[in-house]
């Protein structure tokens, strides 16, 4: 079977890449982060999604972007806001998050000898994130396999997105299909430390929409 390196945050988006990828015929290796946000509920929930899909290994990286703060999931000094429509890129954007967790998909895949990176970004509902779109998800495969031995030894790394065109109502059936218990999967930015949401920030809304575009009972605990 070919291997993947899986993105899991915890949350439906990465949850239900990990159920795809896993449906494919993958052995995944789901790689989470640590990185100095504010609500560590999803890493909990991630350790659990992991097991119930068979994740071959499942590592969680400690980095910290605490340090340089600029975002309210980071940054004690910045609150998270309440949802809001807005053409403006929103607070809670972590500056190079997505960059700097493919490098390290991207370090572990070649150690791995794998030519597969499945990530959950989605341009449709979403809050605006720049690395969220599919024109950032092509420059990296193409720096990626500029910068490996694996990449210039003609194994081409392949940076796959398969939400990236899907609504939230659609990723949820999807994942419904496969198996995605959602009431384990963790979304909020700012959940406690039992998991339940606010039901405020942009996260929760995505989520809600979602469940109920989707006609399905939403499975969220809520504060």
């Amino acid at each position: 079977m070919s291997k993947a390196v899986v993105l899991l945050s915890g949350g439906l988006d990465s949850t239900t890449t990990l159920a795809i990828a896993k449906s494919q015929g993958f052995d995944c290796y789901a790689l989470s982060f640590d990185y100095g946000q504010k609500q560590k509920s999803e890493l909990n929930s991630a350790t659990k999604i992991a097991k119930q899909f068979g994740a071959v290994d499942h590592k969680i990286m400690n980095i910290s972007l605490s340090d340089f703060g600029g975002s309210a999931l980071t940054d004690d000094d910045i609150e998270v806001p309440n949802f809001k429509e807005s053409d403006e890129i929103p607070i809670t954007y972590v500056p190079a998050r997505n960059t700097i967790f493919l490098s390290f998909a991207m370090a572990w895949a070649e150690v791995l000898d794998c030519q597969n990176i499945f990530i959950g970004v989605n341009a449709l509902d979403y809050s605006g994130y720049p690395d969220c779109r599919q024109a950032y998800i092509d420059a990296f495969e193409n720096m990626a396999n500029l910068a490996t031995k694996q990449g210039v030894e003609g194994q081409n790394l392949s940076i796959i997105t398969p939400l990236i065109d899907l609504n939230k109502a659609d990723i949820i059936k999807k994942g419904l299909s496969l198996g995605v218990d959602y009431s384990l999967t963790t979304t909020c930015y700012q959940a406690n430390d039992k998991g339940e949401a606010c039901g405020v920030c942009d996260a929760c809304e995505y989520r809600k929409i979602g469940f109920k575009s989707a006609g399905i009972s939403d499975p969220t605990r809520y504060q």
